[in-house]
């Protein structure tokens, strides 16, 4: 596998009625894992640890520049959520390599900085119980 940078990174939301929308643009960070539960399954019999691989997860923040004339943009996919409880679906893009999943947003904050710039933040989790796969 060849190293690659983020640059020219692609992130699709999908709103609350299920429209794929492209992000990207509105996304000045994003972050992600896709953690796995560990098992303690050791024996009385052992002197180190012996592990097992639990449920799998997904969690993501956004964060970005407020554009609210977009009527795509993050603003209008994420403004809905805290009056929605809909399954969204998150698509990332690097280079060749895809990670869609379903998520539950549960988070959407807005920020006036004290340097007068108007920042988002959206804060998603696996939410219909499928392993993410990068493909």
């Amino acid at each position: 596998m060849a190293k690659v940078t983020g640059l020219g990174m692609a992130i699709a939301v999908d709103d609350s009625s299920g429209t794929a929308r492209t992000i990207s643009n509105s996304v000045t960070t994003a972050e992600w894992d896709t953690p796995r539960e560990e098992l303690d399954v050791t024996g009385v019999d052992k002197s180190a640890r012996e592990r097992l691989l639990g449920l799998a997860d997904f969690t993501v923040t956004f964060e970005g520049t407020l554009d609210t004339t977009a009527t795509t943009g993050a603003h209008a996919v994420f403004s809905t959520v805290p009056s929605t409880d809909v399954l969204r679906m998150v698509t990332l893009t690097i280079a060749t390599k895809v990670l869609a999943c379903e998520s539950k947003f549960f988070s959407y904050a807005l920020t006036r900085e004290d340097d007068g710039s108007a920042t988002w933040s959206a804060e998603g989790a696996l939410g219909d119980g499928s392993v993410p796969v990068w493909s």
